[in-house]
């Protein structure tokens, strides 16, 4: 299983699957990260927190424990 937090930088990866429940669940899903919503990995900070990625337009910033919710392909 490959999470968006595993994704390198610079990569374009596609949602599969949105782990969580609740809030959590709902916000990633409300800032546009759906399931087969593409994705691209603009920055890591050093540390993995926060993870840069522009999903439908749109620059996100991504806690990391959020980025690992996310499975991709």
């Amino acid at each position: 299983m490959k999470t968006l937090k595993d994704s390198t930088v610079g990569s374009t990866v596609t949602v599969k699957k949105i782990s969580g429940e609740g809030p959590v669940k709902r916000r990633i899903m409300d800032m546009g990260i759906t399931k087969g919503a593409t994705v691209f990995v603009r920055k890591v900070a050093p540390f993995g927190d926060p993870v840069e990625v522009t999903v439908r337009g749109y620059e996100l910033s991504l806690r990391r424990a959020d980025a690992q919710m996310i499975e991709v392909i």
